[in-house]
């Protein structure tokens, strides 16, 4: 197998962007040529990406108690893919806005997503969200924090949040996972670190 570092920027030929459109999210129209695998190039070739800042999300843990502190709020692509339910479990998160660091953005939305204050930051990845058509990249982290100190509502009103905060036992918490009632992709890896580390987090 060949290593995907072969290739770098330097083998793709931008040959026009348009923005089409630029609200919430905006719209980059790109056509380009790429190298190809069997030397040469691709032909000229379409393709719409959707482009956002920077992500954070944070897996709020309490080793003390062996608890999983959660959010739940609506979600407007959950609605659009006829979820029967666009309520979704997840993980606090947050855009990273000018001049934050990812832990800047971890601790904040941990305040403002579910009252609860992150005492140290475990970092878990960075991936691509949907690379296919979005350039959104997410680092994750696990937040260590005492859940008692967890709001049963949440979120800025300035934001249009509305956000119900849960507060699981890691065994709950899994069985949700296993039960498919947890079907974002940024939970599911964390939720799936913190069965293969819970060992290491035990106080």
């Amino acid at each position: 197998m060949t290593s995907n570092t072969e290739f770098s920027q330097q083998d793709i030929d931008i040959e026009n962007i348009d923005t089409p459109f630029s609200g919430h999210v905006r719209l980059n129209c790109y056509q380009l040529r790429h190298r190809l695998y069997e030397g040469g190039w691709s032909a000229s070739i379409n393709r719409e990406v959707m482009v956002r800042q920077p992500a954070v999300g944070v897996l709020l843990f309490d080793p003390e108690k062996q608890q999983v502190v959660m959010v739940e709020q609506f979600r407007p692509g959950a609605m659009a893919a006829d979820d029967p339910s666009p309520w979704l479990l997840e993980v606090v998160a947050g855009l990273v806005e000018p001049g934050e660091s990812a832990e800047d953005v971890a601790r904040r939305e941990a305040v403002e997503e579910s009252g609860c204050q992150v005492s140290k930051l475990i970092p878990i990845t960075e991936y691509y969200l949907s690379p296919g058509a979005s350039n959104e990249k997410i680092t994750l982290f696990c937040g260590l924090t005492d859940a008692s100190g967890a709001s049963k509502q949440a979120g800025l009103e300035t934001e249009h949040e509305d956000i119900r905060v849960h507060t699981f036992s890691v065994e709950q918490a899994f069985e949700l996972m296993q039960q498919g009632k947890i079907n974002n992709a940024t939970t599911l890896i964390a939720m799936q670190w913190l069965q293969l580390n819970l060992d290491k987090l035990k106080p």
